[in-house]
């Protein structure tokens, strides 16, 4: 009993009856996870008198609230610590404190962290630290008194997780203040410390003296160069020694961390050695070096596999590096003192000024300081790598499992646990196993090429050319079973079922992760398949008669070394195999499974964190900016407004201070993540996985079982190297480059549209990554490489028809294709939107025109020489365009009634979002039908084809309905335009206007043929909805009438493609013109009396659809009749006649008998 403190001398987490919600509490009882919304538990200890304090490690940086509580608190899963009387929290997630209420306090924590928990109770105060730095004090005059004793508690939402030290340990940050300071809950073992330090005296005396066998008598050695060579009394009395030592380290472990100095530090904190981030002159290194001495004894390293590292809690710290979100701590100031940011270019361009003399000298001085960070951080890397090569050790199978099976059981259990949303928050930075675990893992003394490649070399990964023989790769499956019927799997549980990785699902959807296969990549016949599944899977062995194959479900804990290898005859089906050597494996199948883990690490979080780091270089560029703006407006503030000065002066420096930081931090992401090595390193994975996929591609009807994310982390690896690594490395240095891009090209090219790959999710990025990769001329130079056969096969497959496929991205594709060819279709951003500065420039959309003529000539050949193909195709374009089309205007109709409504009234961010969607679809629909136009005109103007005549009057009616509706004077599309709302900056005359003339230039002004020019002029202008006046408005004449009401209502200025001479070349004006004249005379001779068709006399002869025009067309071959107007609109989305519901396969012109 200690005076203050009630409760076990061993302080630990109440799991009996201090908790409230689901929690998974860690085997010490230390550590937790929370399973429900809002679970909270308590200490088994409290204090009632002194001064007290523990610690606990932040694991995750959600939403906790950690601190005291007493007895009679009540939680429940919407309250927690700190929302009830008498319990007062700090919540760094959202950065406030809680009692009941809550106020802003302290600072925002991040995973790794320690936050230090204080209570006072001589004074009435709470208090917290965070890293050993003080928040200040949080709470004053908390209730003290007769029955009022604190616990120290935690509430946490779903996944959060975090370790408490009560004093089991020495506390990372202890703090002393006054006479009596502040005590952990728990207090050290005093007596065995003692006991421990005088053993650990005699241990260094006797390795500190040798024994000098031929004068018989002691000398003094230097312990560094002490080896145990078989001394007889150097064992015995070391041996007696350890008699001693070893019952103290099993009962006390933790607590003697703090005696045994340089000899023996803190084994339960391996986890933490991993990801230090104190890499300056005061880096703990010896940590690391003594973790290696440790994990160096077989027994300690197989005891701290099985039991220490991989428990539910210590897992996410030992795969997480943490970043240095504090640079002070992380020693940062020593090693770059001098700070710098490019600030070389203008607000309104990225025009590069010249380098003045003391910004030379600072960035010079800055890359020292990068250099020397570098330097020490490839000192840790290399022991980390030390480290993880000794828990890859496959030689020490004496006594059970080799270390390397063990590790492989727990890493995969940890990644299935992450992949089903079961285990705790993976935190996964590329410095850590992803990018140096077997990766970077090398034979000592062996020279660094810069390129990594797995093969078989005593168990451990080596250094090989990767320009000249990448050839890991994994196999999905050489299943050569007859049917499935062959593999009868056992009756798998809903349990098992609901708890199957979502991430790991096959992309064929069928058989997606069976349960009989205990790793990601399936294709392991192991020692649970008979020998006659094997027969009949292995395809360099003869096949057996075909017998019913029983398959047993194994868990990742029941697997054996045999079960990942292969055994009796089985090698197992997780096989690389170079080219050039077919028959023999290059590494053994383990290495290959914790490759597959490492693939499947990289899909789950590590891209998603090197996307997350690249905005630490943007804000440089924006607080660059903004310091750079405050220093001007400084200079020009009058000497009379101190105020106005003074301010500016506070602002200055806050901005000065956020860049020093950024600019150290960046420094310190540069060279642990965007470093040459890592980007090779994710350079490898990639090519890793465009091998298996390419080989997988060749199992025919297989490849359909092969994990989704191989195909993922081929195009998010891709992705990374593209966007991330640059300016500092560029993609294009890597070996192999160009052939790299071309085999990634192929892949995508064949299987954005593979009948094998069922999933909606990876379908839709394939088709996303296909449509980037055409965006950038480097990469549309790829495709254009692969081989001819593929390239028509991928054009073939754009061009199929758009229902009931996601045609947006399809349809994307085809418009960057031809971007740069249209007509005023040469823009990067839109003539309006120059002055507005976009979002992220380096977005596809935004990227310069680049066209291929080579895929536009194969999509040409493709539509002239498949007469099925291009009617299928272009009705279902003018299909989508008429629906697109449509639902715009309903939409800019209900927008401009809400604007228009008296009272306050807001309009819906989404129906503007979707708006300025169905306008964007509606242009690229009409530039789709500009390219086809373009390439193959004779499609609509050949009518010995059979859809000739049909698909352009559909062309031609949508054209005028599209015209009529955005010329109008002072119209919907006008009114909604001149609104300006946020959302529609897209939506303008211009884009919409020079689809539609580049399709009417085309087919008005032909150069082939005046036959052909007249049949479309005449189908234009036999379209009930022509209007002339909407030609005259693209070139701003507009009718007497209009100017005349817009001259007197406003000084308005029209539009008028003849404005655009940026956008608009004179060749392509003078072919505007020269359709107008041709138009306007033609629809002149058909306004004369002789050739005006007779009104009708009765009501037979009018249309019995509208009963508004005439009836001018008939229907083959049911010989039905309408008005042109009423058919070719019903055409568009139906081929059925309006009466008898026979197939339309044609329409012909009707004109009623003279006799008649």
């Amino acid at each position: 009993i200690t005076e203050g403190r009630l409760g076990p001398s061993t302080v630990v987490l109440d799991h009996t009856s201090g908790f409230e919600g689901l929690l998974l509490v860690d085997d010490d009882l230390l550590g937790v996870i929370g399973h429900s919304n809002f679970g909270s538990i308590r200490a088994t200890t409290c204090v009632y008198k002194g001064k007290w304090i523990y610690e606990v490690l932040i694991s995750s940086q959600g939403l906790m609230q950690i601190g005291w509580c007493t007895l009679n608190c009540r939680f429940n899963q919407e309250e927690g610590v700190g929302d009830t009387p008498d319990s007062y929290a700090y919540d760094g997630n959202r950065v406030r404190k809680w009692n009941v209420t809550t106020t802003n306090y302290g600072k925002s924590w991040a995973a790794g962290d320690i936050v230090s928990c204080l209570i006072d109770l001589e004074e009435g105060t709470i208090a917290f630290c965070l890293n050993g730095i003080s928040l200040g004090t949080a709470f004053d005059n908390i209730t003290r008194g007769a029955g009022m004793a604190y616990f120290p508690a935690i509430s946490l939402s779903f996944k959060e997780s975090v370790a408490f030290n009560f004093g089991s340990r020495p506390l990372r940050y202890p703090l002393v203040v006054g006479r009596g300071g502040y005590r952990p809950l728990q207090d050290p073992p005093v007596a065995d410390l003692v006991k421990a330090r005088k053993l650990l005296g005699f241990l260094k005396n006797v390795i500190h003296i040798g024994i000098d066998v031929t004068e018989g008598k002691l000398v003094e050695k230097d312990a560094s160069m002490w080896q145990l060579q078989g001394e007889p009394t150097v064992l015995i009395t070391l041996a007696h020694i350890f008699n001693y030592f070893s019952p103290l380290m099993v009962s006390f472990a933790c607590s003697l961390q703090a005696s045994v100095g340089t000899w023996f530090q803190d084994l339960s904190a391996v986890q933490e050695l991993l990801h230090s981030t104190r890499i300056a002159s005061c880096l703990p290194i010896h940590y690391l070096r003594l973790t290696i001495a440790v994990l160096k004894h077989e027994k300690s390293r197989k005891y701290l596999l099985s039991n220490v590292l991989f428990d539910v809690l210590r897992s996410v710290v030992f795969f997480y590096i943490k970043s240095p979100l504090r640079v002070e701590e992380a020693g940062l100031q020593e090693l770059i003192p001098t700070t710098w940011w490019p600030n070389r270019f203008t607000k309104e361009s990225k025009e590069v000024k010249e380098e003045s003399a003391e910004e030379r000298l600072r960035r010079r001085a800055y890359e020292r300081g990068c250099q020397r960070l570098k330097k020490r951080i490839e000192v840790v890397e290399g022991l980390q790598v030390q480290i993880l090569k000794l828990l890859l050790n496959n030689k020490d199978r004496g006594g059970g499992e080799a270390s390397r099976y063990i590790f492989l059981n727990k890493f995969r259990k940890f990644l299935q646990e992450n992949a089903s949303n079961r285990g705790p928050v993976l935190m996964q930075h590329p410095t850590s196993l992803a990018a140096s675990l077997l990766l970077r893992s090398r034979k000592e003394n062996e020279p660094v090429t810069g390129n990594s490649c797995i093969h078989s070399c005593s168990g451990v990964l080596c250094a090989d050319d990767l320009a000249a023989k990448a050839n890991v790769l994994i196999d999905p499956a050489e299943l050569q079973a007859v049917t499935m019927d062959d593999l009868d799997e056992d009756e798998e549980s809903a349990t098992s079922a609901a708890q199957r990785p979502s991430a790991t699902l096959a992309i064929g959807g069928a058989l997606a992760r069976p349960g009989w296969l205990s790793s990601p990549t399936l294709g392991r016949a192991n020692r649970f398949l008979s020998t006659a599944a094997v027969s009949l899977m292995n395809p360099r062995r003869p096949l057996g008669t075909l017998e019913k194959v029983k398959v047993r479900t194994l868990s990742v804990e029941q697997r054996t070394e045999e079960d990942i290898e292969g055994s009796h005859g089985n090698e197992g089906l997780l096989l690389g195999r170079p080219p050039e050597e077919p028959d023999q494996p290059i590494t053994e199948n383990s290495l290959l499974e914790v490759l597959d883990g490492i693939v499947m690490m990289y899909n789950l979080s590590v891209h998603q964190q090197l996307g997350k780091m690249v905005g630490v270089s943007d804000d440089v560029n924006e607080y660059a900016m903004a310091l750079k703006d405050t220093e001007e407006k400084i200079s020009r503030c009058p000497k009379r407004r101190r105020d106005i000065h003074e301010e500016l002066l506070k602002s200055q420096k806050v901005f000065s201070e956020k860049l020093n930081h950024l600019s150290r931090r960046l420094a310190w992401i540069n060279v642990t993540i965007y470093s040459k090595e890592k980007m090779q390193d994710i350079y490898w994975l990639l090519r890793v996985c465009i091998r298996t996929i390419e080989h997988g591609d060749r199992t025919g009807s297989l490849f359909a079982f092969m994990p989704e994310f191989y195909l993922s982390v081929a195009m998010n690896s891709y992705s990374a190297l593209k966007n991330y690594f640059s300016p500092v490395n560029s993609m294009e240095e890597l070996p192999g480059y160009e052939e790299t891009l071309m085999r990634l090209a192929a892949i995508l090219a064949k299987h954005f549209a593979d009948s094998r790959i069922v999933g909606t999710d990876i379908r839709d990025s394939l088709m996303q990554a296909l449509a980037s990769y055409v965006c950038y001329p480097h990469s549309l130079r790829a495709v254009e490489r692969i081989p001819e056969e593929q390239r028509i096969s991928m054009m073939k497959n754009l061009l199929a028809p758009y229902e009931q496929r996601p045609w947006a991205q399809t349809n994307w594709i085809l418009v960057r294709l031809w971007r740069g060819c249209g007509f005023g279709y040469r823009y990067t951003r839109l003539p309006h939107l120059l002055k507005t500065k976009p979002e992220d420039a380096s977005l596809p959309s935004l990227q310069k025109p680049c066209p291929s003529t080579l895929l536009q000539r194969h999509m040409a050949d493709l539509l002239r020489s498949d007469r099925d193909l291009a009617p299928s195709f272009l009705n279902s374009v003018l299909n989508q365009l008429n629906w697109a089309f449509s639902e715009f205007i309903g939409m800019i109709q209900e927008i401009q009634q809400a604007a228009e409504r008296l009272e306050r009234n807001f309009v819906d961010s989404r129906q503007l979002k979707v708006c300025a969607t169905c306008f964007d679809l509606s242009v690229s629909l009409l530039r789709v039908l500009e390219m086809t136009v373009t390439l193959a005109p004779e499609i609509f103007l050949d009518w010995n084809r059979p859809s000739s005549e049909l698909l352009l009057r559909r062309l031609a009616q949508l054209l005028n309905q599209v015209l009529n509706r955005v010329t109008a004077e002072r119209n919907l599309f006008d009114r909604v335009v001149n609104l300006r709302l946020p959302g529609l900056e897209s939506v303008d005359h211009y884009p919409i206007l020079v689809a539609v003339t580049g399709i009417l230039v085309r087919l008005a002004v032909p150069v082939p043929t005046t036959e052909t020019a007249e049949r479309a002029t005449a189908v234009l202008l036999a379209d009930p909805c022509f209007q002339l006046r909407s030609i005259q408005y693209l070139l701003g004449h507009a009718e007497p009438a209009a100017m005349a009401a817009a001259a007197a209502a406003t000084e308005k200025r029209h539009f008028s493609l003849s404005t655009y001479t940026e956008y608009i070349s004179a060749e392509e004006l003078s072919k505007v013109d020269k359709m107008l004249s041709h138009l306007s005379e033609d629809s002149a001779c058909l306004c004369q009396p002789p050739t005006c068709p007779p009104q009708p006399t009765s009501e037979e002869d009018l249309c019995p659809i509208c009963y508004a025009h005439p009836i001018s067309a008939i229907f083959r071959p049911c010989s039905h009749k309408s008005c042109k107007a009423c058919i070719n609109q019903h055409l568009m989305n139906n081929k059925d006649c309006f009466f008898c519901k026979a197939t339309i396969t044609g329409v012909d012109d009707f004109t009623k008998p003279a006799s008649s």
